[in-house]
Protein backbone atom coordinates (compact mmCIF):
# COMPACT_ATOMS: atom_id res chain seq x y z
CA UNK A 1 0.00 0.00 0.00
CA UNK A 2 1.82 3.11 -0.66
CA UNK A 3 0.57 6.18 -0.22
CA UNK A 4 -0.36 9.07 -2.59
CA UNK A 5 0.66 12.41 -2.67
CA UNK A 6 1.54 11.92 0.98
CA UNK A 7 4.59 12.42 2.86
CA UNK A 8 5.76 10.57 5.94
CA UNK A 9 8.58 13.10 6.85
CA UNK A 10 7.72 13.50 10.88
CA UNK A 11 5.49 10.68 11.43
CA UNK A 12 4.62 10.22 14.92
CA UNK A 13 7.28 9.24 17.49
CA UNK A 14 5.77 5.24 18.39
CA UNK A 15 8.03 5.40 21.50
CA UNK A 16 4.80 4.23 22.21
CA UNK A 17 6.01 1.41 20.16
CA UNK A 18 7.41 -0.60 23.14
CA UNK A 19 3.96 0.54 25.16
CA UNK A 20 1.87 -1.35 21.83
CA UNK A 21 4.34 -4.06 21.84
CA UNK A 22 2.82 -4.40 25.64
CA UNK A 23 -0.62 -3.67 25.00
CA UNK A 24 -0.85 -6.52 22.49
CA UNK A 25 -0.19 -8.89 25.06
CA UNK A 26 -2.40 -7.27 27.62
CA UNK A 27 -5.43 -7.58 24.30
CA UNK A 28 -4.14 -11.56 24.17
CA UNK A 29 -5.14 -11.81 27.84
CA UNK A 30 -8.45 -9.47 27.63
CA UNK A 31 -9.18 -11.61 24.50
CA UNK A 32 -8.73 -14.88 26.27
CA UNK A 33 -10.65 -13.75 29.42
CA UNK A 34 -13.37 -12.15 26.54
CA UNK A 35 -13.80 -16.26 25.30
CA UNK A 36 -14.62 -17.01 28.90
CA UNK A 37 -17.12 -14.47 29.71
CA UNK A 38 -18.57 -13.13 26.68
CA UNK A 39 -17.41 -9.72 27.86
CA UNK A 40 -17.54 -7.05 25.05
CA UNK A 41 -14.59 -6.22 23.10
CA UNK A 42 -11.78 -3.93 23.95
CA UNK A 43 -12.78 -0.14 22.36
CA UNK A 44 -16.11 -0.90 23.29
CA UNK A 45 -17.11 -2.28 19.90
CA UNK A 46 -17.01 0.68 18.23
CA UNK A 47 -17.05 0.76 14.58
CA UNK A 48 -16.29 4.52 14.87
CA UNK A 49 -15.29 7.07 16.94
CA UNK A 50 -13.65 10.52 18.03
CA UNK A 51 -10.05 10.28 19.02
CA UNK A 52 -7.79 13.26 20.39
CA UNK A 53 -4.49 13.50 21.76
CA UNK A 54 -5.11 12.59 25.57
CA UNK A 55 -6.60 9.36 23.87
CA UNK A 56 -4.75 8.33 21.41
CA UNK A 57 -2.18 5.78 23.09
CA UNK A 58 -5.59 3.62 24.37
CA UNK A 59 -8.20 4.94 21.61
CA UNK A 60 -5.54 3.78 18.25
CA UNK A 61 -2.71 2.73 19.99
CA UNK A 62 -3.74 -0.09 22.20
CA UNK A 63 -6.55 -1.07 19.99
CA UNK A 64 -4.29 -1.22 16.60
CA UNK A 65 -2.65 -4.46 18.20
CA UNK A 66 -6.41 -5.91 18.25
CA UNK A 67 -7.58 -4.49 14.73
CA UNK A 68 -6.38 -2.39 12.12
CA UNK A 69 -6.96 1.53 13.41
CA UNK A 70 -7.89 3.86 9.84
CA UNK A 71 -7.14 7.31 11.19
CA UNK A 72 -9.33 10.10 9.07
CA UNK A 73 -8.25 13.73 9.28
CA UNK A 74 -10.70 15.84 8.86
CA UNK A 75 -11.91 19.57 9.73
CA UNK A 76 -15.35 21.13 9.61
CA UNK A 77 -14.36 23.89 6.99
CA UNK A 78 -13.04 20.74 4.56
CA UNK A 79 -15.53 20.35 1.80
CA UNK A 80 -13.49 17.21 0.53
CA UNK A 81 -13.76 15.77 4.38
CA UNK A 82 -17.38 16.08 4.50
CA UNK A 83 -17.99 13.48 1.34
CA UNK A 84 -15.04 11.09 2.21
CA UNK A 85 -16.05 11.15 6.30
CA UNK A 86 -19.70 9.56 5.18
CA UNK A 87 -18.05 7.20 2.78
CA UNK A 88 -15.49 6.02 5.24
CA UNK A 89 -18.04 5.38 8.09
CA UNK A 90 -20.74 3.74 5.88
CA UNK A 91 -17.62 1.24 4.79
CA UNK A 92 -16.56 0.55 8.59
CA UNK A 93 -20.00 -0.16 8.69
CA UNK A 94 -19.75 -2.40 6.10
CA UNK A 95 -17.05 -4.32 6.81
CA UNK A 96 -18.08 -5.18 10.18
CA UNK A 97 -15.37 -5.12 12.52
CA UNK A 98 -12.46 -6.06 10.09
CA UNK A 99 -11.06 -2.32 10.59
CA UNK A 100 -12.07 0.48 12.99
CA UNK A 101 -12.45 4.64 12.17
CA UNK A 102 -10.30 6.81 14.18
CA UNK A 103 -11.75 10.34 13.43
CA UNK A 104 -9.26 12.86 14.53
CA UNK A 105 -10.37 17.19 13.72
CA UNK A 106 -6.85 18.70 12.74
CA UNK A 107 -7.65 21.97 14.54
CA UNK A 108 -8.54 20.58 17.72
CA UNK A 109 -5.32 18.21 17.50
CA UNK A 110 -2.52 20.37 15.82
CA UNK A 111 0.02 17.89 17.42
CA UNK A 112 -1.31 14.96 16.11
CA UNK A 113 -1.94 16.48 12.67
CA UNK A 114 1.98 17.70 12.55
CA UNK A 115 3.40 14.14 13.63
CA UNK A 116 2.22 12.23 11.45
CA UNK A 117 3.36 14.88 8.52
CA UNK A 118 -0.11 15.54 7.09
CA UNK A 119 0.50 17.95 4.37
CA UNK A 120 -3.45 18.41 3.02
CA UNK A 121 -6.98 17.16 3.67
CA UNK A 122 -8.24 14.76 4.16
CA UNK A 123 -5.84 12.10 5.05
CA UNK A 124 -6.09 8.62 5.68
CA UNK A 125 -3.37 6.97 7.72
CA UNK A 126 -3.53 3.34 9.03
CA UNK A 127 -1.86 2.09 12.35
CA UNK A 128 -1.06 -1.77 12.65
CA UNK A 129 0.63 -2.91 15.28
CA UNK A 130 1.45 0.70 16.56
CA UNK A 131 2.78 1.25 13.24
CA UNK A 132 1.69 3.81 11.19
CA UNK A 133 1.23 3.26 7.61
CA UNK A 134 0.04 6.02 4.96
CA UNK A 135 -2.76 4.98 2.84
CA UNK A 136 -4.23 8.25 0.56
CA UNK A 137 -5.12 11.76 0.54
CA UNK A 138 -8.15 13.33 -1.11
CA UNK A 139 -11.89 12.17 -1.69
CA UNK A 140 -10.76 9.36 -3.23
CA UNK A 141 -12.97 6.92 -5.84
CA UNK A 142 -14.72 4.22 -3.72
CA UNK A 143 -13.39 1.80 -5.85
CA UNK A 144 -9.64 2.28 -4.76
CA UNK A 145 -10.54 3.34 -0.95
CA UNK A 146 -11.97 -0.53 -0.77
CA UNK A 147 -9.16 -1.75 -2.98
CA UNK A 148 -6.19 0.33 -0.13
CA UNK A 149 -9.07 -1.06 2.48
CA UNK A 150 -9.15 -4.81 1.27
CA UNK A 151 -4.84 -5.01 0.81
CA UNK A 152 -4.73 -3.04 4.83
CA UNK A 153 -6.90 -6.19 6.24
CA UNK A 154 -5.07 -8.68 4.16
CA UNK A 155 -1.53 -7.25 5.20
CA UNK A 156 -2.35 -6.67 8.73
CA UNK A 157 -3.70 -10.51 9.10
CA UNK A 158 -1.32 -12.17 6.92
CA UNK A 159 2.04 -10.37 7.93
CA UNK A 160 1.04 -9.60 11.76
CA UNK A 161 -2.03 -11.65 12.87
CA UNK A 162 -3.96 -9.60 13.60
CA UNK A 163 -7.31 -9.28 12.82
CA UNK A 164 -10.71 -7.17 13.89
CA UNK A 165 -13.63 -9.19 15.88
CA UNK A 166 -17.10 -9.14 13.63
CA UNK A 167 -19.12 -6.07 15.16
CA UNK A 168 -22.56 -5.41 14.32
CA UNK A 169 -23.29 -2.20 13.16
CA UNK A 170 -26.86 -2.06 14.09
CA UNK A 171 -26.19 -3.47 17.52
CA UNK A 172 -23.50 -0.83 18.11
CA UNK A 173 -23.65 0.39 21.89
CA UNK A 174 -25.88 -2.74 22.49
CA UNK A 175 -25.16 -4.92 25.87
CA UNK A 176 -22.91 -8.11 24.15
CA UNK A 177 -24.92 -11.19 23.15
CA UNK A 178 -24.34 -14.11 25.57
CA UNK A 179 -22.11 -16.39 24.03
CA UNK A 180 -20.62 -20.36 25.48
CA UNK A 181 -17.89 -20.23 27.27
CA UNK A 182 -15.40 -22.44 26.50
CA UNK A 183 -15.18 -25.35 28.97
CA UNK A 184 -12.21 -24.78 31.08
CA UNK A 185 -10.72 -25.10 33.42
CA UNK A 186 -7.18 -26.13 32.08
CA UNK A 187 -5.30 -26.69 34.89
CA UNK A 188 -4.79 -30.26 34.45
CA UNK A 189 -4.33 -30.65 30.82
CA UNK A 190 -1.98 -28.30 30.68
CA UNK A 191 0.13 -29.32 33.52
CA UNK A 192 0.03 -32.76 31.51
CA UNK A 193 1.72 -30.67 28.28
CA UNK A 194 4.25 -29.09 31.15
CA UNK A 195 5.18 -32.50 31.98
CA UNK A 196 5.51 -34.00 28.80
CA UNK A 197 7.51 -31.18 27.73
CA UNK A 198 9.73 -31.64 30.90
CA UNK A 199 10.14 -35.49 29.62
CA UNK A 200 11.16 -34.55 26.41
CA UNK A 201 8.06 -36.16 24.83
CA UNK A 202 7.46 -33.41 22.26
CA UNK A 203 4.02 -35.20 20.84
CA UNK A 204 2.08 -35.58 23.24
CA UNK A 205 3.20 -31.99 24.88
CA UNK A 206 1.90 -30.42 21.46
CA UNK A 207 -1.13 -32.89 21.07
CA UNK A 208 -1.98 -31.32 24.34
CA UNK A 209 -1.64 -28.20 23.99
CA UNK A 210 -3.47 -28.17 20.91
CA UNK A 211 -6.40 -30.12 22.45
CA UNK A 212 -6.54 -26.72 24.83
CA UNK A 213 -6.18 -24.83 21.94
CA UNK A 214 -9.25 -26.22 20.12
CA UNK A 215 -11.23 -25.43 22.61
CA UNK A 216 -9.96 -21.87 23.93
CA UNK A 217 -7.95 -20.65 20.46
CA UNK A 218 -7.12 -17.25 22.93
CA UNK A 219 -5.34 -19.56 25.51
CA UNK A 220 -1.97 -17.74 26.10
CA UNK A 221 -0.18 -20.46 28.29
CA UNK A 222 -1.61 -22.62 25.30
CA UNK A 223 -0.11 -20.57 22.26
CA UNK A 224 3.05 -20.08 24.46
CA UNK A 225 3.61 -23.99 25.58
CA UNK A 226 2.89 -24.89 21.73
CA UNK A 227 5.58 -22.29 20.35
CA UNK A 228 8.02 -23.63 22.07
CA UNK A 229 7.29 -27.14 22.09
CA UNK A 230 6.86 -26.87 18.09
CA UNK A 231 10.52 -24.96 18.27
CA UNK A 232 12.08 -27.94 20.11
CA UNK A 233 10.72 -30.47 17.79
CA UNK A 234 12.23 -28.64 14.69
CA UNK A 235 15.51 -28.22 15.90
CA UNK A 236 15.74 -31.98 17.35
CA UNK A 237 18.40 -34.07 15.48
CA UNK A 238 19.71 -31.08 13.59
CA UNK A 239 23.38 -31.09 13.14
CA UNK A 240 23.85 -27.41 14.35
CA UNK A 241 27.29 -27.05 12.70
CA UNK A 242 26.32 -28.47 9.54
CA UNK A 243 22.72 -25.94 9.63
CA UNK A 244 25.33 -22.80 10.42
CA UNK A 245 27.97 -23.60 7.80
CA UNK A 246 24.83 -23.77 5.18
CA UNK A 247 23.16 -21.19 6.41
CA UNK A 248 26.51 -19.02 6.01
CA UNK A 249 27.35 -20.59 2.31
CA UNK A 250 23.59 -20.40 1.54
CA UNK A 251 22.38 -16.94 2.32
CA UNK A 252 19.71 -17.10 -0.35
CA UNK A 253 18.30 -20.39 1.10
CA UNK A 254 15.36 -19.35 3.04
CA UNK A 255 14.80 -22.70 4.42
CA UNK A 256 18.29 -22.87 5.31
CA UNK A 257 18.02 -19.24 7.26
CA UNK A 258 14.84 -20.54 8.86
CA UNK A 259 16.58 -23.61 10.47
CA UNK A 260 19.52 -21.54 11.43
CA UNK A 261 16.98 -19.16 13.26
CA UNK A 262 15.55 -21.38 14.87
CA UNK A 263 18.35 -22.86 16.06
CA UNK A 264 19.51 -19.06 17.16
CA UNK A 265 16.55 -18.89 19.43
CA UNK A 266 17.16 -22.04 20.81
CA UNK A 267 20.22 -21.21 21.77
CA UNK A 268 19.33 -17.71 23.55
CA UNK A 269 20.30 -15.77 20.36
CA UNK A 270 17.26 -13.80 19.93
CA UNK A 271 18.01 -10.61 18.10
CA UNK A 272 20.10 -13.21 15.47
CA UNK A 273 17.86 -15.05 15.31
CA UNK A 274 14.93 -12.36 14.79
CA UNK A 275 17.44 -10.54 12.53
CA UNK A 276 18.18 -13.21 10.28
CA UNK A 277 14.64 -13.86 9.50
CA UNK A 278 13.72 -9.96 9.04
CA UNK A 279 17.16 -10.15 6.15
CA UNK A 280 15.12 -13.42 4.61
CA UNK A 281 12.12 -11.65 4.42
CA UNK A 282 14.19 -8.28 2.80
CA UNK A 283 16.06 -10.73 0.32
CA UNK A 284 12.75 -12.74 -1.04
CA UNK A 285 9.39 -12.82 -2.74
CA UNK A 286 6.36 -14.88 -3.09
CA UNK A 287 6.38 -18.11 -0.86
CA UNK A 288 9.98 -17.41 0.14
CA UNK A 289 9.14 -14.69 1.70
CA UNK A 290 6.14 -15.66 3.22
CA UNK A 291 7.99 -18.60 4.64
CA UNK A 292 10.22 -16.71 6.21
CA UNK A 293 7.30 -14.23 7.46
CA UNK A 294 5.41 -16.95 8.87
CA UNK A 295 8.59 -18.34 11.00
CA UNK A 296 8.98 -15.28 12.68
CA UNK A 297 5.83 -14.49 13.80
CA UNK A 298 6.04 -17.79 15.17
CA UNK A 299 9.34 -17.29 17.08
CA UNK A 300 7.71 -13.93 18.78
CA UNK A 301 5.27 -16.48 19.77
CA UNK A 302 7.82 -18.20 21.76
CA UNK A 303 9.64 -15.09 23.50
CA UNK A 304 6.19 -13.23 23.86
CA UNK A 305 5.02 -9.59 22.38
CA UNK A 306 5.92 -7.86 25.84
CA UNK A 307 9.67 -8.65 25.40
CA UNK A 308 10.98 -5.04 23.74
CA UNK A 309 13.43 -7.42 21.46
CA UNK A 310 9.72 -8.64 19.93
CA UNK A 311 8.50 -5.18 19.32
CA UNK A 312 11.64 -3.68 17.91
CA UNK A 313 11.29 -6.86 15.44
CA UNK A 314 7.96 -6.16 14.19
CA UNK A 315 8.60 -2.31 13.77
CA UNK A 316 11.58 -3.40 11.57
CA UNK A 317 9.12 -6.52 9.82
CA UNK A 318 6.80 -3.81 9.03
CA UNK A 319 9.42 -1.40 7.72
CA UNK A 320 10.59 -4.23 5.39
CA UNK A 321 7.22 -4.79 4.28
CA UNK A 322 5.55 -1.84 3.52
Amino acid sequence: MQPRNMSMSGVVDLAALKAAGEAKQKAEQARAEAARTGAQPAGGGRLVFDVDEAGFQQDVLQRSTEVPVVIDFWAEWCQPCKQLGPLLERLAAEYAGKFVLAKIDVDANQMLFQQFGVQGIPAVFAVVAGQPLPLFQGAAPEDQIRQVLDQLVRAAEQQFGIVGAPIDPAAEGAAPAERPAPVGPYDALLEAASQALDAGDLGGAIQAYKNVLADDPANPEAKLGLAQAELLDRVRGLDAREVRKAAADNPADVQAQIRAADLDLVGGHVEDAFGRLIDAVKRTAGEERDAARVRLLELFEVIGAEDPRVTAARTALARVLF
